[in-house]
């Protein structure tokens, strides 16, 4: 599913692939549609050979808002609770996608993230923002659980429990600057800079070695559920795997060659 309707999508050919969600008028709300595009897309794109990394976006003044008051808010109170638990499945379903993708995935902050829009971002491998990029986890604050979309998991793997107890607990927005000082953010830059910024590093990876940055991920992700031993046990595994691949080769006869390293 590489047409998708309700937001924006498009590759370029330096392998890096770029949603923009498309609704600027609502603050990039999240609609059905929208939710169930986002899962299906980055479900296709772990096939997509020419698209080696993935950039989430969005137009106007906000990344994402959350879900959409009346397209979803309102409906929901018409479900009962298996279609209910239809729905939060699908939302959780989104974020498992974003992170069994093998390849990184970057979100570009470009404004407010709440909500359902936070989530989405945390579960990217890494997050620009620009100053005016401000969070929220903002569930609590319209009388729903802090754990939402994998927030409960993931923010205290980001920021530490303590914090991510205070974010989850208060629904509150916090800046792009204690966003960045706690770690949520990886970079925060001026606004003029951020698409510059964002896709320089998107270039960067995308000319990386798609093999062991997918290997990286996978360790990454296992990891979470390992002790020390398990996971150098994993990790002498997985380096062993990519001694095998032929990038390894190609950046040893860089190196002697005294050339610039080509991965494929």
């Amino acid at each position: 599913m590489l047409n998708p309707k309700s937001f924006l999508f498009a590759k370029n050919e330096g392998g890096v692939a770029t949603i923009t969600l498309n609704r600027p008028e609502r603050l990039n709300a999240l609609t059905f549609e929208v939710y169930r595009e986002l899962t299906d897309l980055f479900a296709a794109l772990a096939k997509e050979k020419d698209v080696r990394v993935v950039v989430i976006t969005g137009a106007g003044r906000a990344f994402c808002s959350g879900g959409d008051v009346h397209d979803i808010i309102g409906e929901l109170f018409s479900r009962d609770m298996e279609g209910l638990l239809e729905f939060t499945r699908m939302t959780c379903e989104l974020i498992r996608n974003m992170r069994a993708l093998p390849k990184p995935v970057i979100a570009s902050l470009n404004g407010t993230t709440a909500g359902a829009g936070a989530c989405i971002a945390l579960a990217a491998d890494i997050r620009i923002a620009h100053h005016d990029a401000r969070i929220a986890f903002l569930f609590v604050k319209v009388g729903l659980s802090g754990a939402d979309m994998g927030a409960a998991y993931l923010l205290p793997r980001v920021v530490g429990l303590a914090k991510a107890t205070e974010l989850l607990y208060t629904g509150d927005f916090i800046s792009a600057a204690e966003a960045e000082r706690i770690g949520l953010y990886n970079r925060v830059v001026p606004a003029a800079e951020l698409e510059q910024t964002t896709n320089e590093l998107a270039l960067r990876l995308a000319k990386g070695p798609a093999f062991a940055l997918a290997k990286t991920k996978e360790m990454l992700n296992r990891e979470m559920h390992m002790n020390l031993d398990a996971a150098l046990e994993s990790e002498a595994q997985a380096q062993a795997i990519c001694m095998q691949h032929p990038d390894y080769r190609e950046a040893y006869e860089a190196f002697v060659n005294k050339r610039e390293v080509t991965f494929k």
